[in-house]
Formats: structure tokens, sequence, C-alpha cells
């Protein structure tokens, strides 16, 4: 069970509808209505009635209601408890996707480190929404990112501020033949469409590429033989030669260069993401605000 379906489950309780609720939680509704579908599954029974409008909670709901209340109120004042006793004003967390987690935030921080100093840090790889929250919540200090203007990260202007790390290309590419051509290539055709190695539905680089797709003026011919959150696992499984990716630059900059992988298409199917590190105003941690000048600065 995780403690979020209860966050959502207590949203739902209040509001008593699916898309207020969704908003209020910073995901969409199909994604709330999922959550509250497995929370039912573990509780083993329908806590929410459905029929009615506006939706009502069930006598198991209403009893359950109750018991997620306290619960988290005591999970709430414990961790708070806690963060007090073991708080360290020298730590700095980091929160960010399991992409840039792995590929660049390494780089990034040696670069920092040197003009910087040595930085204690603690990095929690995630998915974006949940880093997202994370920030909003109070469970990082700094959020690390992509971001479009097409793909916003909605995050309010009066409570966080952030900086531009520089940007990151997103493109097609595939394992190549014995010619050197990709063996998958884009547009691929409505008698042969291209075996396509795709993000899970409502992931962050799968509205990437639904993008990428919508805006190329010329039809696109695709067929998902595998999906996954994971960049690295696509990458994986593109080596393999089972099918095309739409990969971040930095995840397979080695292989590009090695020949491992090659475009897949022209750079009309490529995007140029925006890297960006997101910090609460608020936070006055003093660890925070010197990196904060620093990045300024430079």
């Amino acid at each position: 069970m995780d403690i979020k379906w209860l966050e959502d489950f207590l949203s739902l309780a209040q509001t008593r509808n699916f898309s207020r609720s969704a908003q209020e939680r910073n995901v969409t509704q199909s994604a709330l209505s999922r959550r509250i579908r497995s929370l039912e599954a573990w509780v083993g029974a329908d806590l929410v009635d459905r029929s009615t409008y506006p939706l009502i909670l069930t006598p198991a709901g209403k009893l359950f209601s109750n018991s997620a209340v306290e619960a988290m109120r005591l999970l709430n004042d414990t961790r708070a408890l806690l963060r007090v006793e073991n708080k360290d004003e020298n730590m700095l967390s980091i929160s960010a996707g399991h992409t840039l987690s792995l590929n660049f935030l390494p780089k990034w921080l040696q670069t920092v480190e040197a003009r910087f100093g040595q930085l204690r840090t603690r990095v929690l790889p995630t998915n974006v929404h949940d880093s997202v929250l994370s920030l909003v919540e109070g469970n990082c200090d700094l959020l690390l990112c992509y971001h479009h203007s097409d793909l916003p990260i909605e995050l309010d202007p009066a409570r966080f501020e952030y900086i531009n790390l520089g940007g990151e290309l997103v493109l097609p590419v595939s394992a190549p033949k014995r010619s050197g051509f990709a063996a998958f290539s884009l547009p691929g055709s409505r008698v042969a469409p291209t075996s396509q190695l795709g993000y899970t539905a409502g992931s962050f680089f799968a509205r990437v590429v639904e993008r990428i797709v919508a805006r190329v003026d010329q039809p696109c011919f695709l067929v998902n033989s595998y999906e996954s959150d994971l960049a690295e696992l696509l990458k994986t499984m593109a080596l393999s030669g089972l099918g095309l990716a739409w990969l971040p630059e930095s995840c397979i900059r080695r292989e590009l260069t090695e020949g491992k992988l090659v475009a897949a298409g022209g750079e009309q199917w490529n995007m140029t993401l925006e890297i960006r590190l997101f910090r609460a105003i608020d936070n006055r941690k003093p660890a925070l605000l010197r990196l904060w000048e620093n990045l300024q600065q430079h």
C-alpha cells in the first residue's frame, strides 16, 4: 500500500469529485482513479460510491476515512519529530527523475564541487510527478527536472524559483543494420509499421514522444512492442535490436559514438528539453542558500 493512496483518498473524501481531487493532487484523473482502485483492492472493499454525483463514501469508505485521517496524523507528527531530531543543515536532498539521476547529476555535481567545494547530498531518484510533489511537500531541498514550454512543470513562481542548467536532446534511435542505417526507422508505413519501444502512458517521456509525433507534419506509423517507465531499460532493449526508442542524448552518448545505436529519423523527430533546478524560496537552509548564490553567479 502506497501512502499516496491514502492522501488521494482523503482528498477525494473532501472534494467528492475526481476531477477536483486530481487537480489538487497534481495527477491526471485516470491516474487518480487507478490509485483509488488500488487502495480499494488493498482494503478489500469499495470505498467510493461512483453512481452518485457528487460521489459519496460507502459505509466501508466512511469507516476507513476515520482510520486514514488518524493514521496520516500519526505519520506526519512522527515524521516532523524525526526531522527535527535528525536535521542536518549541511545535507542537501535532491529529488530527480531516474534518467537525470543516472546521467546528468553525477557530472554536474563534480563541476559544482570543483568551484564550490565538497557538497553533502542525498539523491532521491523517482518519477517526474513524485519528484515535483516531493519539492512541493517539503521533502527535498532541490528538484532537478526536464522542462519544455509544451510540457511545463507547474510550480507557483511566488513559492519556487529555478535556474536553467542547460539542455537535453531527445531523439529516436535504433540498433544499426550491417549497412549502418537504422534497423528501425521513422516514419514507418501503414503496411509495415515501425516497432517502437515506448514509454508507459502518462509518464513524462511518453508525453514528450506524443508531442514530437503530433507536431511533425508527416504521418507516422508505429506499433508498441515493449513499454517501460525507464529510459535505461528501453536503451537496453534498443541495443538488443528489438525496436526504436526515443532516448535522452546523455543516456546514449557513448553508444552513438561507438555506432551501437544510430539516429532513426531526421531532426524533425527530435526535441530539446531544458534542465531546470528548482528550490522553494522559503527554504532558508544555509547550505542551500550558499549553493544557490554560487549557481546564480555562474
